[in-house]
């Protein structure tokens, strides 16, 4: 499944690249976030792939489920599919924008990948193993590393996202005597800790599902974990729920080292 899953978001990259290197008309969705031809093209692409290697599991996937198309994935397994995830990086000319594909089993990420295509990295994983892939500017891989979560230390680095901090998370920080953090943006934060770079991403604003889905297989395959406030491991296809919105995420906590409650230092 991850050779396809490659294959898939090696073709989307380089789609995104296109487009970025071309110029690009921004939309604003219902929600009032941007989407651009590179996103549709991006999913367009993934969903090909998906469609023709696995045409019996269901695709949920963020422009599509913006379009009014999802699928019915009660007890099933399913994919997750966020074409580009760091929109507004990508019009801003960053180059943190993510393409992210996960595979769902009972509620739980077992496999993904987040490629970064304007950074040439990506990051993947499947049950306990995660690795680092360089890809070369053809689109290709160039090399391959495994790597893992580290132990978590008294001084912690913490990741929040460049765009979505509240004050809740600089309270978190305080209360785990946690004094250092960096802000980045999409998906890269659940790969950051995968690989050892950091220990904590703390999330108490709103993300979706396919936002975290791939980032959450590939730390979780590291050794990770990522929980909710109270303790138990984020599940997916979240659906029917009065509280809120289908595929939404609560709050959450993604720990590198191997924490699965929320620890005092």
């Amino acid at each position: 499944m991850l050779a396809t899953f490659e294959k898939a978001a090696l073709e989307a990259g380089k789609a995104i690249i296109a487009v970025l290197r071309e110029g690009f008309p921004i939309a604003m969705k219902a929600d009032a976030s941007p989407v651009t031809v590179a996103d549709e093209e991006a999913e367009r692409i993934i969903l090909a792939h998906l469609s023709r290697d696995y045409p019996d599991i269901p695709i949920v996937a963020e422009e599509s489920v913006a379009a009014g198309n999802v699928p019915d994935i009660s007890g099933r397994s399913f994919f997750l599919v966020d074409p580009l995830d760091g929109t507004r990086e990508f019009v801003d000319g960053r180059q943190e924008f993510t393409v992210n594909i996960a595979y769902i089993e009972n509620g739980a990420p077992v496999a993904g990948i987040v490629y970064a295509p304007a950074l040439g990295l990506a990051f993947s994983g499947e049950r306990s193993r995660a690795e680092r892939l360089e890809v070369t500017e053809n689109f290709t891989i160039g090399a391959r590393t495994a790597i893992a979560v580290r132990e978590q230390l008294d001084d912690r680095l913490a990741l929040a996202s460049l765009r979505h901090n509240s004050p809740e998370t600089g309270t978190f920080l305080a209360d785990h005597a946690i004094s250092r953090c960096t802000n980045i943006g999409s998906s890269l934060k659940f790969c950051l800790l995968a690989e050892g770079k950091a220990d904590v991403y703390p999330r108490f604003t709103r993300t979706m599902e396919w936002d975290t889905a791939a980032g959450d297989a590939v730390l979780r395959a590291a050794g990770g974990s990522t929980v909710t406030l109270d303790g138990a491991l984020l599940t997916y296809g979240k659906t029917g729920t009065a509280a809120d919105f289908d595929f939404a995420n609560p709050n959450f906590i993604s720990w590198g080292g191997r924490k699965r409650v929320l620890e005092p230092a």
